[in-house]
């Protein structure tokens, strides 16, 4: 059985993000739960989010989209 491990953003310090991300680089992938306030009552981060802490992590990104209409908003994210 092959373990991986993704750490959810939505457990950061939201102050620290660039710091957040360099203390979990040896996880296997970020796990994004990205939530629209309509399609579940929370509301999360959008792309301009993703394509900031882009820039300071390789990671892989495994995004969930908790979004109404999604088809809408899934050429963002990719």
């Amino acid at each position: 059985m092959n373990t991986r491990i993704s750490p959810s953003l939505l457990a950061a310090d939201f102050s620290r993000l660039d710091r957040e991300l360099a203390g979990v680089s040896s996880a296997d992938a970020i796990h994004l739960d990205v939530m629209d306030g309509i399609f579940v009552p929370n509301l999360s981060f959008g792309p301009p989010v993703l394509q900031s802490i882009r820039k300071v992590t390789d990671l892989f990104f495994d995004v969930h989209l908790m979004v109404t209409e999604p088809e809408r908003y899934i050429r963002d994210f990719v």
